[in-house]
């Protein structure tokens, strides 16, 4: 007799601690774990990507990324095909640079 209470008292503790588990602690786990992440959609997504020049007259023109064309602009002339990376997005307005910088310098 005392061995099946002995059972079920085992098979009870060890439902409520699983319950407390799955519906307590993993939560509050995940809660913690996805607050750290930093949100990688809308604009802070475009920042370091890579765009392809398509138009560009002195220090502005129009980029290609993500199926879009974009308008830029650049402290440095660029040229069509060249590839630039957005370091900054004002507006609708991609602020680039050119991915070998050093060659373009003055």
């Amino acid at each position: 007799m005392m061995e099946i209470r002995n059972i079920i008292l085992i098979l009870v503790i060890g439902f409520f601690l699983f319950e407390v588990i799955e519906h307590i602690v993993i939560p509050i786990v995940f809660y913690f774990l996805k607050r750290k992440k930093k949100s990688i959609t809308g604009i802070d997504s475009l920042l370091g990507e890579v765009v392809e020049v398509r138009q560009w007259k002195e220090t502005e023109g129009q980029v290609f990324i993500k199926g879009e064309l974009w308008r830029a602009v650049s402290e440095v002339p660029l040229m069509k095909g060249e590839k630039a990376i957005i370091q900054n997005v004002e507006g609708l307005t991609l602020k680039v640079k050119p991915v070998g910088e050093s060659v373009h310098q003055k």
